[in-house]
C-alpha cells in the first residue's frame, strides 16, 4: 500500500514539474529570441522491501529546442536577427559572458549598447560603448557598428565597434538560471566571422503555443489520474482496516 501511494504521489509531483516547464514556455511565447525548454520522462525504480518491480516516472528537461524562431521585420536600426546558427554575446549580471538570440538593442545615457534585458552587448574587448550623441547608427551583416556623429555631414560614417558573434555549436550550450546560454565546458566561445545578422529585424520565440496548450491539458489529465490513484489507495486502506476490525 505504501508503495502504491508513493508511486501515485511521485507521479503527481513530476506532473507538476512538467506543467511548470510548459507554463514557462507558454509565458515566453512572445519573448524575442526565446528557446523553448523540452521535457522528457524517465522511469526510475522504487526500491524497498521485496523485489524492485515497481517503477515511477521522473520528469526532466534534457535541453532546449534550438530551432529558429520567426524573423520579424521592424525597420529599426538597432534591431538585429542572427541568421542560421549563431549567438549574440552579452555580459551577465555576474560579469561572465552569456549568449542569446534576442537582438532588440538600445543605447543608454552613457553610450553603452544593451539588449532588451539591459545586459551589455559584448565586443572584441568587452562591453561596447558608443560615442554619443549620434545621428545615425548602422549594423552590418558581420556585426560591425558604424555611426554618424551628431552634426556631421551625410558622408561621414565611422566604424566604432564590432558585435561579438559566436557559434560554438548548440550541443555545447546549456541554459542558465538567468536565461542566458553558456558553454557546458565553461569558458568563453571565440568570435566566429561566419555568423551573419540581419539588420532591422528580430527573431521571435520558437514556442509553439498550440503544442504547449495541448501538453498542459495532457499533463493536467495525468495529474488527475494520479490523484484518483491516491484516493483509491485511501479507500483500499479503509476497507482493509474494516476487515481487520471484523476479524
Amino acid at each position: 500500500m505504501d508503495k502504491f501511494l508513493y508511486i501515485a504521489m511521485s507521479g503527481a509531483k513530476q506532473g507538476m514539474n512538467a506543467l511548470a516547464v510548459s507554463a514557462n514556455n507558454l509565458a515566453n511565447a512572445n519573448t524575442d529570441g526565446f528557446k523553448a525548454d523540452m521535457v522528457q520522462a524517465r522511469s526510475m525504480q522504487a526500491f524497498g522491501e521485496g523485489l524492485p518491480t515497481r517503477v515511477f516516472s521522473m520528469m526532466e528537461s534534457p535541453g532546449s529546442n534550438f530551432n529558429g524562431g520567426p524573423i520579424k521585420t521592424t525597420g529599426r536600426d538597432l534591431d538585429i536577427a542572427v541568421k542560421g546558427d549563431g549567438w549574440l554575446a552579452v555580459q551577465a549580471a555576474d560579469g561572465s559572458e552569456g549568449y542569446t538570440r534576442a537582438g532588440s538593442l538600445k543605447i543608454d545615457s552613457t553610450g553603452m549598447l544593451l539588449n532588451s534585458s539591459n545586459r551589455p552587448v559584448m565586443g572584441a574587448s568587452g562591453p561596447i560603448v558608443l560615442p554619443i550623441p549620434v545621428e545615425k547608427i548602422e549594423i552590418s551583416a558581420n556585426g560591425i557598428i558604424s555611426v554618424r556623429p551628431q552634426g556631421a555631414t551625410a558622408e561621414v560614417i565611422e566604424e566604432v565597434a564590432r558585435i561579438k558573434l559566436v557559434n560554438p555549436g548548440n550541443e555545447n550550450l546549456m541554459r542558465g538560471e538567468d536565461g542566458l546560454f553558456r558553454l557546458i565546458a565553461g569558458g568563453n566561445a571565440p568570435n566566429d566571422p561566419g555568423v551573419q545578422v540581419e539588420s532591422g529585424a528580430v527573431e521571435g520565440s520558437n514556442v509553439n503555443s498550440v503544442h504547449e496548450m495541448v501538453a498542459m491539458i495532457d499533463i493536467q489529465r495525468q495529474y488527475e489520474m494520479q490523484v484518483k490513484m491516491m484516493k483509491n489507495a485511501e479507500e483500499i486502506d479503509r476497507a482493509s482496516t474494516s476487515l481487520m476490525r471484523i476479524s
